[in-house]
């Protein structure tokens, strides 16, 4: 049985960033672009007018002289009419200079009089001038391969005129539940039933990592079904199963995928919750099969699907924040497994300080909605006093000061 260190190691060296595709500018926003996008022309692209004002020869800006008004430059044009000695240019804001024009000075500087104007103090040359090419050179590369796409970088694009972005494609992640006494959602459980949950929380842990998730359906107790569903799972880019993978008379899943094809790296974890764990490669395609505890269904998306998916996508951080905390209670545990225990992580200073968030049964749920990170006891103790210090793994850390965070994670929160 693998650790939890090793059988992370052992998923994520497996895992490649899939192929890359164009799509439009918008469509690529929280997407990783997969190559280097140069600039196509200079920005801006001629020396322009910062202000709405009059373009002039800085030199001849003498307080007591007036200078005649020889032209009207708007924005969205352009005058190849040169500003001639002891002349001015009205211009608006992101025109271009006219030829001879070297600085352009603020209406609310100068006063007019019968087409001419004069300046309340002396000009320097440059004045409210923007330089072709000050923000970006032509051929400069404005956004490298490897940045996510965000609102700067789309400014940035759209001013260079880029419509199609390359980015790393999106993983379809199909999820498949398993079991006879699942009902769909709309549906009230009768006895001995219950509603799959799984399904949809994993879907929302895709789609917080950014990938498309694909419900193809649940598959019941017997081999037909989970054939033909794991078969229909297995031409999406990521397989996840919930459920079916421990070592019952109807746990079908293992069995089931190495039948057709399917690789098995590793089976079982020594953690808690999620130790039924297995993951496998059909191909290349990533098959995760995740333990039906909708808890332990959770986590182990968190620790071991998530990173995978993010690296998919061409992600650089792909890993969690984790920082050093310290307990404020006593937490116990059965030795041997690391423990992966709900908390509520508050900030004091310098130091994070960890509350358990409730019940720790793998069956209570709503401790997953009060707890924003996940703390990690060691293997090799059953007691953590209150007051050990462990590693912290930040699911949300929304509420801790900005300042501390250089995350090494996405912020992505799939818990």
């Amino acid at each position: 049985m693998l650790t939890y260190a090793q059988a992370r190691s052992a998923i994520l060296e497996r895992i490649v960033p899939l192929g890359t595709e164009k799509v439009p500018l918008l469509e690529a926003v929280g997407r990783v672009v997969s190559a280097d996008i140069e600039a196509p022309w200079d920005l801006p692209g001629s020396n322009n007018s910062a202000m709405d004002g009059f373009a002039v020869r800085a030199a001849e800006c003498a307080p007591d002289r007036w200078l005649k008004i020889t032209d009207y430059i708007p924005a969205g044009t352009a005058s190849d009419s040169a500003v001639p000695p002891g002349g001015a240019a009205r211009i608006m804001t992101g025109a271009p200079l006219p030829p001879g024009a070297d600085s352009v000075v603020p209406l609310e500087e100068t006063e007019e009089r019968s087409g001419e104007v004069r300046m309340q103090k002396p000009v320097p040359a440059g004045n409210h001038v923007r330089i072709r090419g000050e923000d970006v050179a032509r051929g400069e590369t404005v956004v490298p391969a490897g940045t996510v796409v965000l609102p700067p970088q789309v400014s940035m694009l759209a001013s260079c005129g880029i419509a199609l972005v390359p980015v790393y494609r999106k993983p379809r992640v199909a999820i498949l539940s398993t079991g006879d006494e699942l009902v769909e959602l709309g549906t009230t459980p009768g006895r001995g039933e219950i509603v799959n949950s799984n399904a949809y929380a994993i879907a929302a842990a895709v789609k917080l990592c950014g990938a498309e998730p694909v419900l193809i359906g649940t598959a019941r107790d017997d081999a037909q079904s989970h054939r033909a569903l794991i078969r229909e799972g297995l031409k999406a880019d990521v397989l996840v199963t919930s459920a079916g993978v421990s070592a019952g008379d109807r746990d079908l899943v293992r069995e089931t995928l190495a039948e057709l094809g399917v690789s098995e790296v590793f089976w079982k974890v020594l953690m808690k919750p999620g130790s039924p764990t297995a993951f496998a490669l059909y191909g290349t395609t990533p098959v995760f099969s995740l333990p039906g505890n909708p808890v332990a269904t959770m986590i182990t998306f968190e620790e071991f699907v998530a990173p995978s998916l993010l690296k998919m996508m061409g992600q650089r951080r792909i890993l969690r924040r984790t920082v050093r905390g310290v307990l404020r209670e006593e937490a116990r545990k059965k030795e041997g497994n690391l423990h992966f225990l709900r908390v509520r992580v508050e900030q004091e200073g310098d130091r994070y300080l960890a509350t358990s968030s409730g019940d720790q049964k793998t069956g209570i749920l709503k401790t997953l909605l009060g707890c924003n990170a996940l703390a990690l006891l060691p293997e090799g103790s059953s007691r953590c006093p209150a007051g050990t210090e462990v590693d912290l793994h930040l699911i949300d850390d929304s509420l801790l000061r900005v300042e501390e965070a250089e995350p090494d994670g996405t912020g992505a929160s799939p818990l």
